[in-house]
């Protein structure tokens, strides 16, 4: 039995960018509600990375409110799709995977996207089933349903084009692809990012073209990383892996600023967006700590994907370590052997030659700019030495990074 259609539609916008058309969704809850039969909704991911970010998830939790609302989710890998490459907001052509790439992160996905949707009510389902199985005439006909003007009116595509950077025959084919998902699934809804809205509108093209009724788009917002500026990713390092330890987790999630917490709170949770205004307002007014507010978040979301348990565990060992400034309990110990005859080694040169840098160059960096502690005390000096003659000392790098080195004289 389906809900009333206006309280569906309230959690279905909620985060929501955009609905095309609004008034079509609506049509389609009340049909779908008379005849007692679910929607068909799609959501595709491309296996281009192994692991799914914080980022993904927006997608897979708007996947999860059509699913707690009774409706028919179908997580597509697009396995075909993935050999093209995506050009949305590329400045040039995507590198080819191969297919044993593809193969192996696409088994990643299948393991990790049921850290939220519910197994028992999502379909998995891979577009080489059916564009894989296209003939030549297939693929011909389906081109001919769409004009090279109307490709070339996507941003990306105008841009490089007139900036006489190439765009590869197959990647205007993407789209066209990505559309023939919708007819072959018979798709009602397709949920996408906010970039993907122009592949999104060709869908309804091309299922008018197939005889089909267009399926309503719904575009959520790209995620903001770490940093609040750019949008999540794992290239430019401001991301939080879904399968990263709890403790790291929280840490991350604890480092974000009190705006972009309240976004997170709005694409990450299933908080009424009511509450949160009434948080907002109630931290304005110095009713309520926004650093509880981020620890609160900082647990539900790695309660998501760890269990309470992990998660308050991994809340009460940040606050042992930064708000009551203690060393964490399990510190990774790293033991280098030295000379006797020089007791004394330099830090930059340890640093490097344990792995916790990837340059000397970068150690320098840090301590520079005062992320480096040993014993507790700040290194002010890129010539630091460490006494051998020590039985141990604890270094801190960064913020969460805790070693107890251990030199051996030999």
């Amino acid at each position: 039995m389906f809900k009333p259609v206006e309280e569906q539609l309230k959690l279905l916008k909620k985060g929501a960018v955009e609905i095309i058309l609004e008034e079509d969704l609506v049509r389609k809850l009340e049909r779908s509600k008379k005849e007692n039969r679910p929607l068909r909704v799609k959501a595709g991911f491309d296996p281009t990375a192994p692991d799914i970010h914080l980022g993904h998830t927006v997608l897979l939790r708007k996947m999860k409110h059509f699913q707690e609302l009774g409706h028919e989710v179908i997580f597509l890998i697009g396995d075909f799709t993935g050999l093209i490459g995506d050009p949305s907001g590329r400045s040039a052509t995507r590198p080819a995977m191969t297919r044993e790439e593809i193969n192996k992160n696409a088994e990643t996905y299948k393991q990790q996207v049921f850290k939220i949707l519910d197994p028992q009510k999502t379909i998995i389902d891979f577009n080489s089933r059916w564009l894989g199985a296209l003939t030549s005439f297939d693929i011909i006909k389906l081109t001919s349903k769409y004009t090279v003007a109307r490709i070339l009116e996507r941003d990306d595509f105008t841009k490089r084009f007139k900036a006489g950077l190439p765009v590869s025959v197959h990647e205007l084919l993407y789209p066209l692809m990505q559309a023939y998902d919708s007819v072959a699934l018979k798709a009602d809804v397709e949920l996408g990012g906010t970039d993907q809205k122009f592949n999104l509108l060709v869908g309804r093209e091309i299922q008018r073209e197939y005889g089909q009724e267009p399926q309503v788009i719904l575009t959520m917002p790209l995620l903001e990383g770490l940093d609040g500026v750019e949008k999540m990713s794992k290239s430019l390092g401001n991301y939080v892996g879904i399968n990263e330890p709890p403790q790291e987790m929280f840490g991350k999630l604890m480092s974000i600023s009190d705006e972009l917490m309240y976004r997170y709170y709005e694409l990450l949770t299933d908080v009424p967006t009511d509450q949160i205004e009434t948080w907002k307002r109630e931290a304005r007014e110095g009713k309520v700590n926004p650093r509880d507010l981020k620890a609160q978040l900082a647990r539900m979301i790695v309660a998501d994907f760890w269990g309470e348990a992990e998660a308050q565990n991994a809340s009460e060992e940040f606050d042992r370590i930064f708000k009551h400034r203690e060393i964490p309990e399990d510190v990774e110990e790293k033991i280098l052997e030295v000379s006797k005859a020089t007791p004394q080694v330099e830090l930059v040169e340890t640093m490097f030659n344990l792995g916790l840098v990837p340059s000397r160059g970068e150690a320098k960096r840090l301590i520079r700019q005062g992320g480096v502690y040993l014993d507790g005390q700040r290194v002010e000096n890129i010539d630091c030495k460490l006494d051998a003659t020590k039985p141990e000392q604890i270094l801190k790098i960064g913020k969460r990074k805790f070693y107890k080195i251990k030199l051996l004289l030999k």
